[in-house]
């Protein structure tokens, strides 16, 4: 199944960035099945207050998925903080509880973050619109 993006257009630009990320949950602990719904809303918040949008978005036991659509002026790195530094913040304000869980620290994901730039046009058609040009 293929989403049908349109172009955003903004003064002297158009474009159309997205992103597919996971985040992972600390020591890869099956936290979001108790928690899923919670972080779910709780990441859809973030970005109502942000600059971006998230298209899809899922859970599993231990990571979650993001499809995200963002302006260009968002690097992926100021995307990735914004959302696991507010809801690290906003689940240990909601559940003081997990300090069972991580015992040393306030945390919730873990260090690293996936991500790739997905578009509309799939690889082997940017390569060959790029070869056809000239």
């Amino acid at each position: 199944m293929f989403i049908i993006m349109n172009y955003r257009r903004r003064n002297h630009s158009k474009f159309l960035l997205l992103y597919h990320y996971i985040f992972v949950v600390k020591y890869r602990k099956p936290l979001l099945v108790r928690y899923g719904d919670w972080v779910k809303q709780t990441l859809r918040d973030i970005a109502c207050k942000s600059d971006f949008q998230i298209t899809q978005l899922e859970v599993d036991q231990d990571h979650v998925h993001l499809l995200i659509e963002s302006p260009p002026k968002l690097s992926p790195l100021q995307i990735s903080r914004r959302l696991k530094q507010e809801s690290t913040y906003q689940i240990w304000k909601s559940y003081p509880e997990l300090s069972k869980y991580f015992w040393k620290e306030k945390t919730f994901w873990s260090n690293g973050y996936f991500y790739c730039s997905i578009g509309n046009a799939s690889l082997a058609t940017i390569k060959q619109y790029i070869a056809s040009q000239g």
